[in-house]
């Protein structure tokens, strides 16, 4: 920005000086553009931002520091330069606190200007290119979730951007993937945040009872209404309703959702009176919706009136070393509450852990990580510690989810002969036999431990173990 043309706004109330600073700008290769009070400068960089600003301290209408306060606050990004003709010690301070770029005192040289001018405008480029890398830096931390899979940065800027608006987001994934996580991350970043957040599970509540959880009812509605009893949607209001696992919800009452998000109005259970609520509606199921649809358990018109933002969230095995960030978080997390020493996982658990296909998703993986901490001591989790699912899984079941690479591919080996000859010769020791076994399967596996593990039908802890024994590498 400093060796480019830049817009200056010059708020500067004596004309003969204000000609004079605007044709050292000039000089300086950039537009002046000239503002008397501060009211003018105020109103001239909200509309139209410029590059800097020159501001003096004694304006007709009003104080230069409450004019920098305003900029600061309104548009942190532009350097402010004060000048003054009273300079002192306590005005500059004064003026940093405030965030000036820098400090001149009249009367001051082009040149003095020039340099000032062109620092602060590196500076202020300098800070806006951090800001712009930090913000494209993948995120391994977001609003509770842990992770910085490609997939999950994808999720993140759904839902950060999604969180401003007003539109319904429609959260998909299998269960145990955080549905609930990303719905309260839309409420928190949201302008509603200061508002109620209000869950409702639609597979956790009686068919017959859903309707009053979300709408209420009046005294006398039914057999047990002994009184008045407001629902989800009254008490959102302001804030956020979140509907989890939506298409569970019968197909009488999607009619009535539908109504109320269209109208913004309901009636509560055995109410002839309608009442209105402002709420910003986040849903979630673990099905295809649009199969729903199609098999006519889920109303199309409001599939269309719902699904306006959709976000799907990855399951565990797609996102790779999420896994044993998660499960990190999580060893710190219970061994803090169970007064446990553990400080990590060895390298044969975090195999483990990238190995299983993790069905129930971050559920399973936090009930493993309980498991593990509760039943064991120690510094280190080993796989032996982790369930007997995850630690030494069905050859059958890890052999169908791994293929070896077809660059590599096993040799089937001709069936043994009777022996001829010396037997002390021929027959070799049963350790070099398996010693030979394991290093021929990890060969052809390409290194990946857990692999070989598999088509040898054994614990990748088991491979580590002799490997180490023999002096070999456990990467």
């Amino acid at each position: 920005m400093a060796e480019s043309r830049a817009r200056i706004l010059l708020v500067e109330d004596t004309a003969s000086l204000a000609a004079v600073y605007a044709e050292y700008l000039r000089g300086a290769g950039h537009a002046a553009e000239h503002a008397r009070t501060a009211a003018e400068a105020t109103k001239r960089a909200a509309a139209d931002p410029p590059d800097a600003v020159l501001l003096d301290l004694r304006l007709p209408d009003g104080d230069g520091l409450s004019v920098l306060r305003t900029l600061r606050r309104d548009t942190p990004d532009i350097p402010v330069i004060v000048m003054t003709a009273h300079g002192s010690v306590t005005t500059a301070v004064e003026a940093m606190r405030s965030g000036a770029a820098d400090f001149l005192v009249k009367p001051f040289a082009a040149e003095r200007l020039a340099v000032t001018l062109s620092n602060a405008l590196e500076r202020a480029a300098l800070k806006r290119e951090v800001r712009d890398l930090t913000a494209a830096r993948p995120r391994s931390n977001f609003q509770g979730f842990v992770g910085a899979a490609p997939a999950m940065q994808a999720v993140y800027r759904v839902l950060e951007t999604a969180a401003q608006s007003r539109a319904t987001v429609f959260i998909t994934g299998e269960s145990g993937t955080g549905k609930e996580l990303a719905a309260e991350a839309v409420h928190k970043l949201s302008p509603r945040h200061a508002g109620p957040f209000i869950a409702i599970n639609c597979a956790a509540i009686p068919k017959d009872l859903i309707e009053s959880e979300i709408f209420g009812h009046v005294r006398g509605a039914f057999t047990g209404a002994v009184a008045d009893r407001i629902g989800a949607a009254q008490a959102a209001d302001g804030g956020t309703l979140f509907l989890d696992e939506l298409c569970e919800m019968d197909l009488s009452l999607q009619g009535k959702l539908l109504r109320f998000i269209q109208s913004g109005t309901f009636q509560p259970v055995g109410s002839t009176q309608a009442r209105r609520t402002d709420v910003r509606f986040v849903c979630a199921t673990n099905r295809d919706p649009l199969e729903e649809v199609k098999a006519g358990r889920f109303r199309e018109d409001l599939y269309y009136r719902l699904h306006v933002v959709p976000v799907r969230l990855p399951p565990l095995r797609e996102r790779g070393e999420d896994v044993v960030a998660i499960a990190e978080a999580m060893l710190a997390r219970s061994a803090a509450e169970e007064a446990k020493p553990f400080r990590g996982f060895t390298e044969d658990a975090k195999a483990a852990l990238l190995t299983h296909r993790w069905p129930g998703n971050v559920r399973e993986l936090e009930n493993a990580v309980r498991t593990a901490v509760v039943l064991n001591s120690g510094q280190w989790v080993e796989a032996a510690m982790l369930p007997l699912r995850i630690a030494a899984p069905e050859p059958a079941a890890q052999a169908a989810t791994e293929t070896p690479p077809p660059s590599a591919p096993i040799a089937v080996l001709p069936a043994p002969q009777p022996p001829s000859g010396d037997p002390a010769r021929l027959i070799r020791p049963l350790a070099d036999v398996e010693r030979e076994a394991i290093e021929r399967a990890v060969l052809l596996c390409d290194g990946n431990i857990p692999k070989a593990a598999a088509f040898l039908g054994v614990s990748p802890s088991t491979l580590y173990r002799k490997r180490a024994s023999w002096g070999e590498s456990a990467a």
